[in-house]
């Protein structure tokens, strides 16, 4: 398990009312809720809006081809989310430029 540090700073009230919330929702501890918040957002590279505005896409695949995808997941250390929506970006600017 790698080591862990602590990290404090002063945010708004109502910036901290609404972690707080989101974390007792998610039942997860303040750390954990924390840990996966700030992955999330370094994985996404910063793009993650935080304005509540996101939609869930979702659809099923061969079960091969998902056991292919969770394999080149582990094998470039990537998470689902941050592959889709780099895909989703390449795919959008590629279209645009045709």
């Amino acid at each position: 398990m790698e080591p862990k540090k602590n990290l404090c700073a002063q945010i708004p009230v109502s910036l901290h009312t609404r972690i707080r919330q989101e974390q007792e929702e998610s039942g997860k501890s303040l750390s954990e809720f924390m840990t996966e918040l700030l992955t999330n957002y370094y994985e996404n590279g910063g793009n993650r809006k935080m304005d509540g505005k996101q939609r869930t896409v979702a659809f099923q695949v061969p079960e091969e081809l998902f056991e292919q995808f969770k394999e080149y997941l582990k094998q470039h250390n990537m998470k689902q989310n941050a592959f889709f929506l780099d895909c989703i970006r390449q795919a959008l600017e590629h279209e645009q430029k045709s």
